[in-house]
């Protein structure tokens, strides 16, 4: 199993392809998820070296307590991984919360990045959005196999259209791995509610400086058309400030876009080619 220490002493675990597998790729997975986030398009990018770090608290990397749990932790804990690879720059891909590392990234290690990819993510966070994950962060569920937990996320999962049934399954298996006792866990430590509720009641943080610090850097953006977490206002005034911007809306999906997609696809091949 790939890991490195960190700083601090936590054992942090990630995926890669490996050296000489072609330019990198940090992959940053959403809040709650896991570098098996990125399976689905994995198959999609022969040529690519894909990073896929676990954050802290989440599958197999340390879980090692909310007041850890932040974003600014996550952005160190990421350039640690580079430096730990040897990599001294790469192309980021941010899924949601990645995103956001991807930012502050760009706002203090600009020279680290190569270019940036925002899956269904800005500097505007729609607060419908934020509720409905506080409604399920944190909390385990009342299920007993991953047939009942694709059910009910069939039912959770408004704004997706066109999903296989098999995805269902997929997602199921990845997001709530069995337990020793046979009941389904979460794939991260349920303490990641405080800081996320912390946040939630706390003022909204202004991230327009932090988008604008990828100034230079190949910007792409991917929107889930149904996306209840980023508006189309907000894209707008993205593009506004940044007509290059590479922008792909996915028609059938809501927060977020699996990346397999042909809009995403497209989107993030292109943007490679402008990271070279």
């Amino acid at each position: 199993m790939p890991v490195f220490t960190a700083a601090d002493g936590a054992r942090l675990h990630f995926l890669d392809d490996g050296p000489g597998a072609g330019p990198p790729l940090l992959c940053l997975a959403g809040l709650t998820r896991t570098s098996r986030d990125f399976d689905y398009l994995a198959p999609h990018l022969p040529g690519v070296r894909l990073i896929r770090p676990d954050y802290r608290g989440r599958g197999m990397s340390d879980w090692t307590g909310p007041a850890t749990y932040t974003v600014a932790q996550e952005a160190a804990d990421a350039l640690a991984l580079l430096d730990h690879l040897g990599i001294a720059r790469a192309a980021l891909l941010g899924t949601s919360r990645g995103g956001l590392v991807g930012m502050v990234l760009a706002a203090t290690a600009k020279p680290r990045l190569a270019g940036l990819c925002l899956n269904d993510i800005g500097p505007v966070i729609e607060r419908a959005g934020l509720q409905r994950i506080a409604d399920y962060v944190g909390r385990f569920p009342a299920l007993d196999s991953h047939a009942a937990a694709a059910e009910a996320l069939r039912g959770f999962m408004s704004g997706f259209e066109g999903v296989p049934e098999a995805r269902y399954l997929e997602e199921a298996r990845r997001h709530f791995p069995q337990g020793p006792d046979g009941r389904l866990r979460l794939a991260y430590d349920a303490r990641l509610r405080e800081p996320f509720l912390a946040h939630l009641t706390g003022p909204e943080p202004d991230l327009w400086p932090a988008f604008d610090a990828c100034a230079g850097l190949p910007l792409a953006l991917i929107r889930g058309a149904n996306s209840d977490l980023l508006s189309a206002a907000t894209v707008a005034e993205m593009r506004r400030r940044r007509p290059d911007m590479i922008l792909a809306e996915v028609p059938g999906r809501a927060h977020i876009p699996f990346l397999d997609e042909p809009e995403s696809l497209a989107a993030i091949r292109t943007w490679l080619e402008r990271c070279r």
